[in-house]
């Protein structure tokens, strides 16, 4: 039986980088092939993993190599899994529902990947479900960073009329029908099994992901005494224009390498 995070094949990826390697990785996740980029130095020697989460779902928030190779160029191992039923992997999403697996799953590869030390995630979007999910799947996680992260399924579906079609259709329903479909799908009831210092970076104007998202997980993360630091940023909305992005980068990941040394 072929075990979870398990490569099936290895296939290099075109880098427009001239010191990071890109490669797409085909993966087992709960019986299923799913695909993902791997992102790494090619200078010799181990690094710390980076498990990137992306948002959205289908087309809509595809991983970005230039995106992947930003955070690779900090020094890091990048793993962003494309979840299942995208770019020629089986299955089908359903909004951080199984489809946690594909992410638990690209946490095991990174783990026993032969150039990785500590793994660290990052979920932007919706795929800030995904990291607290797998942040609490996986107590050693070395750290987690929620960027314009989502954290309650329910807020969500009320927020966004127009995600509602998609909801009912993936998830099976509404919260009134299925309340326990959306629990599950929301990591904010089940952070007493959080270990790893979380990071909260979220744009006070965003219409995508409200702010509230960020509120309601600092909150619940301090009730819980959990180790939690959140930068707001007042002026922005659920994308930084692209100078205040780098520079958070480079803060977040000087952040995640911090942690490890503490």
């Amino acid at each position: 039986m072929r075990l979870n995070g398990e490569v099936i094949s290895n296939q290099r990826f075109p880098s427009p980088h001239p010191n990071i390697l890109l490669s797409i990785i085909t993966y087992y996740s709960n019986g299923l092939k799913v695909k993902g980029l791997l992102a790494e130095p090619k200078e010799e020697g181990k690094y710390d993993g980076f498990l990137y989460l992306r948002g959205g779902i289908k087309n809509v928030g595809k991983v970005r190599p230039g995106r992947i190779i930003q955070f690779a160029s900090e020094g890091f191992i990048v793993f962003a899994p494309f979840y299942r039923g995208n770019q020629g992997g089986e299955g089908n999403e359903d909004f951080a529902g199984e489809d946690r697996y594909d992410a638990f799953s690209a946490f095991s590869f990174l783990s026993n990947y032969q150039r990785v030390n500590k793994v660290h995630v990052f979920g932007f979007s919706r795929g800030g479900v995904m990291a607290l999910l797998t942040a609490i799947h996986f107590p050693e996680t070395a750290s987690v960073v929620t960027w314009g992260g989502v954290s309650d399924m329910f807020l969500t579906y009320y927020e966004r009329a127009d995600l509602r079609k998609m909801m009912k259709r993936v998830i099976g329903g509404t919260p009134k029908k299925y309340p326990e479909r959306y629990k599950y799908r929301t990591p904010l009831f089940f952070l007493e099994k959080i270990t790893a210092p979380v990071l909260i970076i979220h744009g006070e104007k965003d219409l995508n992901v409200s702010i509230k998202h960020a509120y309601l997980l600092e909150q619940q993360l301090h009730i819980l005494n959990k180790d939690v630091q959140s930068w707001y940023f007042p002026q922005f909305n659920h994308y930084f224009p692209p100078v205040v992005n780098r520079i958070v980068v480079k803060d977040l990941t000087s952040w995640m390498k911090k942690q490890v040394k503490r």
